[in-house]
Parts: C-alpha cells; sequence; structure tokens
C-alpha cells in the first residue's frame, strides 16, 4: 500500500504529461457500471454499499473531466429496465441518484446540469426533486463542465420520443402530411434528442468488463470512441480516467471513412 500511494502520483503525472498536446475529447460519456458485483466481491452483503461508493465517484468524475478540458460529461446512471428492479431497490437507487444530483447542482465545476430520461416514469417527488436541482444551475454560471445524467432513460425510447416531438414541431409549423417525408434529414431528428445542441459524445467508457452500449445514446455514438475497462465502477480511479483519455488520444478516427 505504501508503495502504491508512492507511485501513483508519479504515474498520474507522467499520463498528464502524454496527454499535455494530444487530442482530447470535448464530450465523454460514461456508463457506471459493477456497483453491486464490485459490493459483493468486497465481501458486503448489502449491495446498497457499492452504489453509494459509486456515487461518490460521480463529483470526482466531473472534477477529472474539467482538469482535463472535457466540456460535456454524460453519465448513464439508471436505466428504464433497471425500473424493473425490485420496489426497494429502485428507491433505493434514486435516493442515491437524487442526492448525487443535488451535490452535482453545487459543485464549482458544474455550469449546467440537464436531466436525460423519461423522468414521467419516476415519482413525482423524486422528478421534481431532481429537476429542481437541476434547474438550478441554469444560467448563473457561465464557465464549466455540462453535465448530462441520464436516468429513467433508454436509448430506442430517446430516439421514438426525437421522432414524435420533430412530428409534432412540424405539424406546428404547417407542414402537410404529404410533405412531412422530405423534411426527415438525421440534422432535423438530432435537433429532438435529448442532447440538442450538444456535440455528439467522441468517448464512451463502460466499467466493469461488459463490453457492450446497452442502448446507450445509439444514436450520438455512431461514431465515438469505445473504452472497455474491466474496474468496477466504485474501484475507477484518476489513472484509469487518464488511460483511456490516452488511449483515445492514440486512435485515428475515421467517423466511417
Amino acid at each position: 500500500m505504501a508503495l502504491d500511494s508512492l507511485l501513483y502520483p508519479l504515474y498520474e503525472a507522467r499520463l498528464k504529461r502524454e496527454l499535455q498536446d494530444a487530442p482530447r475529447p470535448k464530450h465523454i460519456a460514461v456508463m457506471a457500471d459493477g456497483n453491486r458485483r464490485w459490493a459483493r466481491e468486497a465481501g458486503f452483503t448489502d449491495v446498497s454499499h457499492g452504489h453509494r461508493v459509486g456515487a461518490a465517484k460521480i463529483s470526482e468524475l466531473v472534477e477529472w473531466s474539467a482538469e482535463m478540458g472535457v466540456e460535456v460529461v454524460t453519465i448513464y446512471l439508471l436505466s428504464t429496465e433497471n425500473l424493473a428492479r425490485s420496489e426497494e431497490e429502485v428507491q433505493l437507487l434514486l435516493d442515491i441518484i437524487s442526492g448525487v444530483i443535488d451535490e452535482l447542482s453545487n459543485n464549482p465545476f458544474v455550469a449546467r446540469l440537464r436531466l436525460m430520461g423519461k423522468l414521467e416514469l419516476l415519482p413525482a417527488a423524486v422528478s421534481e426533486r431532481m429537476q429542481s436541482a437541476a434547474a438550478a444551475t441554469d444560467g448563473p454560471r457561465a464557465d464549466g463542465i455540462v453535465v448530462n445524467i441520464a436516468v429513467g432513460y433508454g436509448g430506442r425510447q430517446e430516439i421514438v420520443d426525437a421522432v414524435k416531438n420533430f412530428i409534432h414541431a412540424q405539424v406546428d409549423a404547417g407542414v402537410s402530411a404529404s410533405d412531412l417525408a422530405d423534411t426527415v434529414t438525421a440534422e432535423t431528428l438530432s435537433e429532438h434528442l435529448y442532447t440538442s445542441g450538444q456535440p455528439d459524445p467522441d468517448l464512451v467508457i463502460r466499467t466493469s468488463g461488459e463490453q457492450r452500449l446497452s442502448g446507450f445514446l445509439i444514436w450520438q455514438s455512431a461514431y465515438s470512441e469505445i473504452w472497455f475497462t474491466d474496474t468496477y465502477w466504485p474501484a475507477f480511479r484518476k489513472i484509469d480516467f487518464l488511460r483511456a483519455l490516452r488511449d483515445f488520444s492514440q486512435r485515428s478516427r475515421r467517423f466511417g471513412k
């Protein structure tokens, strides 16, 4: 442990030097996965400990991102599928995520906090608390990171919502049904995604060893670089984050060309 405490800052400094003039992502999306498995393997019978430790890692990630010049961070915390877990675990997750959102709304690195997902699927009191905390970040701070929290989120549902909103907007603008198809483009639909007005993620990070996107930002991540790690989210360290950035900087981005 003493050796680790000595070597860790040296390795961190080395990674930062390697990244000094390297390309960096403007938008990072993170699938913070593995809280329950971390708790079980660490010997905790109560997996809620993993969720709490993982929640504490969110603000650290935001601070690391700010330090490295990242402009947007999107964090996947609760999927629509997660809502099918036991009532006790869902309530625990919602309490923890509400606390994370409250903390981020007061984080000096956060310029704006945005919520992504079907908030109407959450209990009204929980949804109102989350939206109130996010709304408090509208306007006061021009500098800092935009943080998107995906809660009650599903990638396919996002696209369905975007199409519905697009159609409603076209009808409201007086576009006829016969002309509607001609107005559909990737750009016009993108304007109705949850991330409207933001750049697509350059880098998607998933922890816990799973190597799939599980519906996360499936439209926006079409040309994202994906970085997987076996590390569970509660154990994710700054050097892991810097390794992801280093790996990103060494890739040749072709955007389908």
